[in-house]
């Protein structure tokens, strides 16, 4: 029996996230267990007029190369990737794996090495973002196995995920556009502020986000999303920073990670779980130890961590800082081919823009 809420979700995600109109050309990127909400959003895309194609993903590919790839094959980027990113107008990703820890063991130096050759894509992707050449949208399919690394039954992961897309709404579209609203009176307001001061236990960091753009995220690039964003100044962030909430990289967990910048670099960097990877990370490229992003989680609905980056970085009142690529729309000019998002619980902290208080204990006050 079909799930009215799935065909709900594609709907939202046809017409709001991506605005799809006739001819668009539409690649549909899907791990098998998200089939059901690729079908759905196939089916949505062809009423619309557009021209989807499918293509499936198999995630037990990627852990045969990484475990038994030369280096020269882990280098390696098919021919195709790089045409379909240039002949497409809107791109979704269903994120779905059926084994989150399918990398979990797979040395860390291993994986860096094969996200740096996918550096260059990403970096064109977030060109054609940028200039509004490429719409794209990341959401997240429910299944056993997400449900079970965020420690709920299923039935009750799903109804997680659904409310955090507010498809328990009335009117889902209308419920994105308030919180849109909310957002952009944040956003333009940020625009206007030169330097940022992050206080909390354990953490002092100050950066510049002078003449950078304040994005508001709002349901369209992220399904669900709840988030203001801009990228920091490259040489600016000064101080040391705790983050608290689990981050998660091809499968393995970090956690306790603190950094220490100076002139905007990591200086030192160490995690209490995971510190091989944060240092293989840190090492992929020369952006890779700069930060791509400054944001604060805005997603009423989404109050719990649950190991899934899409949501934990939307949790109401945290913030978050990308290592690595920023997006160039902020005009960020950061590149890199890692675009690592760490997060900080921020209900026992406060920000200061400009040496005034903005936002404590997890709520803005402006």
């Amino acid at each position: 029996m079909k799930d009215p809420r799935v065909a709900r979700m594609a709907s939202v995600i046809c017409s709001y996230s991506l605005s799809l109109k006739t001819g668009d050309r539409l690649a549909i990127h899907a791990m098998p267990d998200g089939i059901p909400l690729a079908r759905e959003v196939f089916a949505n895309a062809l009423a619309l007029g557009a021209l989807p194609h499918l293509r499936l993903l198999d995630p037990d590919t990627d852990e045969i190369l990484y475990r038994h790839g030369s280096d020269e094959q882990l280098r390696h980027v098919p021919e195709f990737e790089r045409v379909e990113l240039e002949t497409i107008d809107a791109r979704l990703a269903i994120r779905c794996e059926s084994n989150p820890l399918a990398l979990a063991s797979v040395p860390a130096p291993r994986l860096a090495l094969g996200r740096s050759s996918r550096g260059p894509l990403l970096n064109r992707l977030l060109e054609r973002k940028a200039s509004g050449e490429l719409r794209t949208c990341i959401t997240r399919f429910p299944n056993t196995a997400a449900a079970q690394a965020a420690g709920m039954a299923l039935a009750e992961y799903e109804e997680f995920v659904f409310r955090a897309c507010f498809l328990d709404r009335a009117d889902p579209v209308k419920a994105w556009q308030e919180l849109s609203k909310e957002q952009q009176r944040l956003a333009d307001f940020l625009g206007g502020v030169r330097r940022l001061r992050v206080e909390a236990e354990d953490t002092a960091l100050e950066l510049s986000v002078a003449g950078r753009h304040w994005v508001n995220s709002d349901g369209k690039a992220n399904f669900p999303s709840g988030e203001v964003f801009t990228g920091p100044v490259e040489d600016s962030a000064e101080g040391r920073i705790r983050f608290d909430i689990p981050a998660f990289n091809s499968g393995r967990k970090v956690e306790g990670v603190l950094l220490e910048f100076s002139r905007g670099r990591v200086v030192a960097a160490r995690a209490d779980t995971g510190n091989d990877l944060l240092t293989a990370l840190l090492e992929t490229d020369a952006g890779a130890g700069a930060l791509g992003e400054f944001a604060f989680g805005l997603n009423p609905a989404v109050t719990r961590a649950t190991g899934e980056i899409l949501f934990d970085e939307k949790i109401g009142g945290t913030i978050h800082l990308a290592l690595g690529a920023g997006y160039p729309e902020t005009g960020s000019l950061n590149r890199s081919a890692i675009h690592w998002d760490l997060i900080k619980d921020m209900h026992r902290g406060r920000v200061l823009a400009d040496g005034q208080t903005i936002y404590e204990n997890g709520r803005f006050i402006i």
